[in-house]
């Protein structure tokens, strides 16, 4: 406890979407139980207010923010509110994502310009607002959640090319900041995240789960929480000589492959 301590941090789709804990409502939790202070954001206020309450019952703190981080006003007033609140802004989670069904030869491009303004330029809009805020606190912690569907192609009978490519994009984006921003002490690291038992991916049923978890050289099944744990340690300053780095947690998913039996 207290790792991190002193710290205020802003977290993206924090709140889960349904049902169980998802990567960014647990990622808030283990931020405040470390003694950060946590804004909540979210574009339902309500189920912000939820995890607020919650994380609040454990003794943390933490408010709810409802915000479209896909706007750019919205992105601006978030950084602003956190350090009116707080008075400073250490770490910024980039955990806003959707997907959307369709190869290069289906993909509807409404939902290829959706899944990117929201996968992307959402990430963009929010390190654009934040990193004046580090600069001027000394330096801060920027975590972008990505996938093992931006590093590897995906085959199955839908595609989710939009998904893939804006998650590809996005660790790119981390090593673009890690570089740009690392004399200033403002670190860019990217989590990606592997076959995660979320509320995101809950429509799979446990056939498709199981399938997932099978997929896994650990063959055990990741959780938020597995997704937490990282982030905490790319927050604090344990991981202060960290920057420019993709993480994967995926039960070694990226790493391992297996022989044909």
């Amino acid at each position: 406890m207290g790792r991190l301590t002193g710290k205020v941090a802003v977290v993206t789709g924090a709140a889960s979407r349904g049902e169980g804990v998802g990567n960014g409502a647990a990622t808030a939790i283990l931020f405040a139980r470390e003694g950060a202070k946590v804004v909540l954001v979210n574009r339902d206020p309500g189920r912000a207010s939820v995890l607020e309450e919650q994380i609040r019952s454990e003794g943390g703190e933490a408010v709810a923010f409802a915000a479209d981080v896909t706007r750019p006003e919205d992105a601006e007033a978030m950084a602003a509110f956190a350090v009116e609140r707080y008075g400073r802004l250490d770490i910024l989670h980039n955990n806003v994502g959707i997907g959307s069904v369709g190869t290069a030869e289906t993909i509807d491009l409404a939902k290829w310009e959706r899944v990117f303004e929201t996968n992307l330029t959402s990430a963009l809009l929010c390190c654009r607002s934040c990193i004046p805020r580090m600069r001027a606190g000394g330096g801060g912690s920027i975590i972008n959640v990505s996938s093992t569907a931006g590093m590897v192609g995906l085959q199955g009978a839908t595609g989710a090319v939009a998904y893939v490519v804006t998650k590809s994009g996005l660790q790119g984006m981390t090593l673009s900041l890690a570089a740009d921003f690392a004399a200033e002490g403002i670190r860019a690291n990217c989590l990606v995240v592997g076959t995660v038992a979320t509320p995101m991916v809950a429509h799979l049923g446990e056939e498709g789960r199981e399938r997932r978890r099978k997929a896994v050289p650990l063959q055990t099944e990741g959780t938020g929480w597995d997704v937490a744990y990282a982030a905490v340690y790319l927050a604090s300053d344990e991981s202060r000589w960290i920057t420019g780095v993709m993480l994967p947690i995926d039960g070694g998913f990226l790493a391992i492959r297996a022989w044909p039996r």
